[in-house]
């Protein structure tokens, strides 16, 4: 796992233009999480809840939901980076967000992201776009590749 970077205020906001923050730590994909995840969601097909069918099915074990992995992105990019001296920061969107090969239950996980680019909004603010790639132990394909945008405001 990479260190955890700090910046403070909209400079330092600024200054991580183009910066590669490197990889979390791996994150292990339970049967438990995929099924608290599914009754968030409302998404309880199969492939993910019924353990006996899936062991029938393409990938002989259920799989995680692509958009659980997804929504790990948000706590494993913190323990890359951390932004103090903003007022607020908030999800903008997900842009260009793909699920390569899927996750059977009892793999491993890890974010690598980057910081592809800083540019001014309204309201002096700021927006990040961060290249996602969520990598899958022992794959050549990822899990899930995203943009994600966030706005930071002073």
């Amino acid at each position: 796992m990479s260190s955890t970077l700090t910046v403070h205020g909209m400079d330092g906001i600024a200054a991580l233009d183009g910066k590669d923050l490197g990889h979390s730590s791996w994150w292990e994909v339970t049967q438990e999480l995929i099924d608290t995840y599914a009754g968030v969601s409302g998404d309880h097909q199969w492939i993910h809840t019924d353990t006996a069918r899936a062991q029938a099915g393409p990938y002989g074990r259920t799989i995680a939901h692509g958009y659980m992995i997804l929504s790990w992105g948000i706590p494993m990019f913190a323990e890359l980076l951390q932004v103090t001296g903003v007022g607020r920061a908030l999800n903008y969107g997900v842009n260009k967000v793909r699920f390569p090969a899927p996750v059977p239950v009892g793999s491993r996980v890890r974010l690598h992201a980057a910081v592809a680019s800083v540019e001014p909004v309204a309201h002096g603010g700021m927006r990040m776009t961060r290249s996602f790639t969520f990598e899958l132990e022992g794959s050549a394909k990822p899990a899930c590749v995203a943009e994600s945008l966030t706005h930071f405001y002073p």
